[in-house]
């Protein structure tokens, strides 16, 4: 059996036994060219086998039509990876973190000195704070003022090391010469006859030390 296809110059011819629903449905793109067909026409015989069909081609389908060959390729055909570049807009807050590294509004701090570093004698406006006229506050003034707290600098951490150093080993020099000259002990352990094993309780208890025993140091 001959099929018209809506696509110009595409003819196919139905096997025998293969009925028009499954042709259709192995080729999608043919069920919105099938227009107007006639009832009898398609059901008119019970095999469906030698019934005329024809398909009428729509102006307005006619440049969506697809080449029949694009309709077999297989389902499982391998798709190429798309991918997309993007790129996304700063918001207002980064924007302004760049413009303000400090994030302070972009006030610009003088050196950070303490206050009390400087000289009492010198002549200031403020003599209080060591502070001259129209000279700019750092955000920090709190812990460089001339009130707050003071900076130790008596010693360098190199001269403390020294000092720290110097203190124990003399205290480990010190235990080992009194470890040296340490004097014997002037007087000798008192000893009882059989460590008064009968007074103090029988074999089992505690003796004391006894006549010819050698003394440890512990007692």
């Amino acid at each position: 059996m001959l099929i018209k296809c809506c696509i110009p110059s595409v003819e196919m011819s139905r096997p025998k036994g293969v009925s028009l629903f499954r042709l259709v449905t192995a080729f999608p793109q043919l069920s919105p060219c099938i227009t107007n067909l006639d009832h009898d026409d398609v059901f008119a015989s019970a095999n469906h086998d030698s019934l005329p069909i024809a398909i009428t081609m729509l102006s307005r389908r006619i440049a969506a039509a697809r080449p029949l060959t694009r309709a077999i390729v297989p389902a499982t055909a391998a798709l190429r990876p798309h991918f997309t570049q993007l790129r996304q807009r700063s918001t207002p807050s980064e924007v302004q973190e760049l413009d303000d590294p400090g994030m302070n509004g972009g006030y610009i701090n003088p050196p950070p000195e303490k206050r009390s570093n400087r000289d009492p004698y010198g002549d200031y406006w403020d003599k209080q704070e060591r502070r001259n006229y129209g000279e700019p506050v750092h955000e920090d003034n709190d812990i460089l003022g001339a009130l707050s707290l003071h900076d130790y600098n008596h010693f360098s951490p190199g001269w403390a090391g020294v000092l720290l150093g110097t203190f124990v080993v003399t205290v480990l020099g010190l235990c080992v010469a009194v470890k040296q000259i340490y004097p014997d002990r002037v007087s000798v352990p008192k000893t009882y006859e059989g460590g008064l094993e009968a007074e103090l309780g029988g074999p089992r208890a505690v003796r004391a030390r006894a006549h010819g025993e050698e003394f440890d140091g512990k007692s």
